[in-house]
């Protein structure tokens, strides 16, 4: 019985059915993930300056008209109507208004003629919400690198040389806006203007507790965004987790059965509607995997042929040295001497080609590719083969185009294989009969063909040849003097070079066979040095 689904599950797997989420590389979605709520928080602070600066920009543009209209209603007024007006205007507003006479001496205060407006608040004693509070827009200021705002205190003589505001208005007859800052970090805004041109000046002052109000519920609401982002980052963490950590788990509990070998056929998954890089590395791992099997299955069915290919030598070796002992006819020992010696001769050349034949690809992975004249490595190995007597009577031709056919490749290795060809066409073209050689260049590849004129090769043969240990070979002379081998090592290295090694009629419809290596030409710029 399944398990039940947990809390977790239940929240994560919503968001493993959002499609486009996969299509996004693990390092999109971490950074994404990462980034959202910081973003939101970074974005936030800047938010709040801005919203803090634009609400004190627009107080200062009310409280330049509140002291302006105030300043004109007051100039045509009789002293009784002057102070009506500050007492009625206080109480509106919420202001405190002063009223200075040309000489700078105060005449007439809407806090001493009535009930003020507002007061400050004590910092000491306010609760931890807002001490709390206001210790987050200290932090806020420091961030956004805010400038500093002086202290707001009352000067202990009120006159107007105590106000730096209402000394620039008596001087430029204009209003004049100051901002200053309580103990409790709300903004004071005061406001200077001239009144009537007698040279009395009116100051205003307002406690802007509603700037602070309306910033701090807009970083609240922040704090909740910030909350449900960082949630929604949570989320999509699991959600990440479960993508990243279920199929990596799920791949390595396939390449651990794959380790042990317990199952033969272990199917590694390669998540197709994966296009990141966890479908890329399952996909790699599958093919890898596969890899692995085929060259492990290659080395099994290869140690199985090889042992097969020795054991027959070793049993006409074993038979021949155990009848030397028992045997004392002179003719027939010196043919049982004949034996081992083949035998072992035979043992030898199979060692030989199947230590190179195991690590032609090991060498191959490691070699440097160099640019190759085709042509021309074939006319020295025919040269080469003729003064070592190898060819057997047999004529080496060479056709070669006019220009130079390069190919990239090893040329210890490909001589090998042009060797090896070479050599199966002596073996089986009759006596004197020539063997043709012809470098071509095909577009954007390399033909040697090698035909000789012997019996030729099957249709239903043809692939045949080029596995291991096989031998056709009817002449009792050539008994034991071939491996097996020859072809399937040339066809390695071709391979390995990027061509292909095959069968083919003589174009001329006559008697023998066409063996064709095909290789990738060499580009211009890589036969530069």
């Amino acid at each position: 019985m399944a398990d039940a689904p947990t809390v977790r599950d239940r929240l994560v797997r919503p968001l493993a059915r959002i499609r486009p989420l996969e299509r996004l590389s693990l390092t999109a979605r971490i950074l994404a993930v990462n980034i959202l709520p910081l973003a939101l928080l970074g974005g936030g602070i800047f938010y709040l300056d801005s919203y803090r600066a634009q609400l004190l920009d627009e107080r200062y543009k009310l409280a330049r008209i509140e002291a302006q209209i105030t300043a004109e209603a007051l100039a045509g007024a009789s002293r009784e109507r002057q102070d009506a007006l500050l007492i009625q205007i206080g109480k509106e507003q919420k202001m405190r208004l002063r009223l200075f006479d040309p000489k700078g001496r105060l005449i007439a205060d809407s806090f001493k003629l009535d009930e003020p407006g507002f007061t400050l608040d004590n910092p000491d004693d306010d609760p931890f919400s807002l001490r709390f509070a206001r210790l987050l827009d200290q932090v806020v200021d420091t961030l956004v690198s805010a400038q500093p705002v002086p202290r707001y205190i009352e000067p202990e003589a009120q006159t107007a040389d105590a106000w730096p505001e209402l000394v620039r208005a008596r001087e430029q007859r204009l209003s004049q806006i100051e901002l200053r800052q309580a103990r409790d970090r709300t903004p004071v805004i005061t406001a200077a203007a001239p009144v009537g041109l007698q040279g009395a000046t009116l100051l205003t002052t307002r406690n802007a507790v509603d700037i602070t109000e309306a910033v701090r519920a807009a970083r609240s609401t922040l704090g909740f965004g910030v909350l449900l982002a960082l949630f929604a980052s949570i989320m999509l963490s699991l959600f990440m987790a479960r993508t990243i950590v279920q199929p990596l788990q799920t791949l390595a509990k396939a390449a651990q059965r794959v380790r042990l070998g317990r199952e033969r056929e272990v199917e590694v998954p390669r998540l197709p509607d994966r296009p990141d890089e966890i479908g890329v590395l399952a996909r790699a791992v599958s093919d890898m995997t596969h890899a692995l099997r085929q060259r492990i299955d290659a080395v099994e069915h290869f140690a199985a042929d090889v042992a097969h290919e020795i054991k027959n030598p070793l049993a006409s070796l074993r038979s021949a040295v155990e009848s030397l002992g028992t045997v004392n006819d002179p003719d027939l020992r010196a043919q049982l001497l004949e034996i081992a010696t083949h035998d072992v001769r035979r043992i030898d050349r199979l060692v030989t080609e199947i230590s190179e034949a195991s690590r032609i690809d090991a060498e191959l992975s490691r070699a440097t590719f160099e640019p190759i004249d085709l042509a021309s490595l074939a006319a020295n190995i025919a040269v080469s083969r003729e003064g070592r007597g190898l060819n057997r009577g047999h004529e080496i031709t060479i056709e070669r185009p006019e220009r130079t056919v390069a190919v990239m490749g090893v040329p210890l290795r490909l001589e090998r294989v042009i060797d090896n060809l070479i050599d199966n066409a002596v073996s089986f073209s009759p006596p004197g009969a020539p063997v043709e050689l012809t470098v071509r260049a095909s577009g954007r590849t390399a033909d040697l063909v090698i035909c000789d004129r012997g019996p030729g090769i099957p249709e239903d043969a043809r692939a045949k040849v080029f596995e291991r240990f096989h031998s056709d070979r009817p002449e009792a002379e050539d008994f034991g003097n071939h491996s097996g081998l020859g072809l399937a090592i040339a066809r390695t290295i071709v391979e390995a070079h990027g061509g292909t090694l095959s069968v083919e009629d003589r174009a001329d419809g006559g008697y023998g066979a066409c063996l064709v290596v095909r290789l990738p030409a060499a580009r211009s710029d890589e036969n530069e040095p």
